[in-house]
């Protein structure tokens, strides 16, 4: 079990290696959602992740024997770049396991840092598997991504920053996958400020802790959006801390992440992933439980694709009423483009795409569907569009 002591040392040995990231109050988070929020910042760490904490505090401690015997471990993200950072920033030779279908990016950030990738499986169970044969057959330390006594205080570092920076607060929204960071800000915040709430936020597909404080059970897995958050159970040590210290676990929607996603970005201009949005998803979903409350929340990691972040904002636009796709049925004659255009534009709207079908998907020769992607400045000015838009044609929205 690690206490403060742990995570105040952790970050004396890792200062100079990390960054201190900023501690800020987001003012139009806290008005869309009625709690008063605190960000603490480590979407901007040099790996765009706080993984990179435990990471450094791990390796830091290791023997002259261990470091020259090199390390491994098995990542799809986050903690990759974060060994493979600090292992070379300490001369350590490192050979990080990612499974076959680890997107082009994370290998090639990985890499660029000095590691060895090894490519294998398809899944993350037989990439670790293989992780472990290979760390047997070379000898090396392995560095696991969470339950490690060594990576949790370093992780615990980004609430002992917070805690020092940010003004009073009442509750800590604080996401788990394999339980690294929520343990060790527990290890830290209960010392620093006792009576603090800690609250934790699984996504549905990995929610592991659904019925805590009841035992765990085994989620379904599969696709999401938070991948940083996609372990189908807790680590054996961060679960002692976690039940010990966190009053509730709140289970969030694929959905609830992406609005939380777009609303980061869009309210608090930060670019954050999946799990560096699940806290807010979290407050988004419970408005109730945290209007009123000083909330501390962490962006821990901004690594997303562009092209997924990209469609999170176009699908979250769609759902809000900001994007309209429209199915109209049109008479087929000269002019009703330009008739529809002219409505659509009057009313301040903006087309985006159009795709006009005259000879399969209408029952009258006479007649064709017009297919029209535009945006509105809020959901009522769609409805406004949609409005003028009826007065002349049919029209349904999609």
């Amino acid at each position: 079990m690690i206490g403060l002591q742990d995570v105040r040392d952790a970050h004396a040995r890792i200062a100079g290696r990390i960054l201190r990231t900023p501690t800020i109050r987001s003012e139009r988070l806290s008005r869309v959602t009625g709690a008063d929020i605190t960000l603490k910042l480590d979407n901007l760490q040099a790996v765009g992740s706080f993984k990179e904490r435990g990471a450094a505090n791990k390796l830091a401690l290791l023997t002259d024997d261990e470091r020259a015997r090199g390390v491994i471990t098995v990542s799809a993200g986050n903690h990759a770049q974060g060994v493979a950072r600090h292992a070379s920033l300490l001369g350590i030779d490192a050979v990080i396991v990612m499974p076959k279908f680890t997107p082009a990016a994370k290998v090639t950030r990985t890499a660029a840092w000095g590691a060895r990738v090894v490519l294998h499986g398809l899944s993350f169970s037989e990439a670790s598997v293989h992780a472990f044969e290979l760390c047997e057959r070379e000898r090396r330390v392995f560095v696991h991504p969470y339950d490690d006594v060594a990576v949790m205080a370093g992780q615990g570092t980004l609430t002992l920053e917070l805690l020092e920076d940010a003004g009073p607060l009442d509750v800590l929204v604080i996401p788990i996958g394999g339980g690294g960071l929520i343990s060790g800000s527990a290890a830290a915040a209960v010392e620093m400020r006792p009576g603090i709430e800690i609250i934790g936020v699984q996504v549905e597909n990995y929610a592991s802790l659904a019925g805590f404080p009841a035992d765990e059970v085994m989620p379904p897995g599969g696709a999401t959006i938070a991948e940083g958050m996609a372990v189908l159970q807790v680590g054996r040590r961060p679960l002692e801390l976690v039940k010990r210290h966190v009053s509730r676990v709140i289970t969030v929607s694929e959905l609830a992440v992406e609005d939380a996603l777009t609303l980061m970005a869009e309210a608090a201009k930060q670019v954050a992933e999946g799990a560096g949005a699940a806290a807010l998803a979290a407050i988004l979903s419970n408005p109730d439980m945290f209007r009123g409350r000083r909330v501390a929340i962490p962006v821990c990691g901004g690594n997303i694709d562009s092209r997924i972040l990209a469609n999170t904002l176009l699908r979250t636009l769609l759902r809000d009423g900001r994007l309209l796709r429209l199915l109209m049925e049109i008479p087929d004659r000269p002019g009703v483009l330009a008739d529809i255009a002219t409505i659509i534009g009057e009313s301040g709207g903006n087309i985006i795409e159009v795709s006009h079908q005259r000879l399969f998907a209408t029952p009258s020769v006479q007649a064709a569907h017009l297919e029209v992607m535009l945006e509105a400045r809020d959901p009522e000015h769609a409805q406004q569009i949609e409005h003028a838009l009826r007065e002349r044609y049919v029209v349904k929205r999609i």
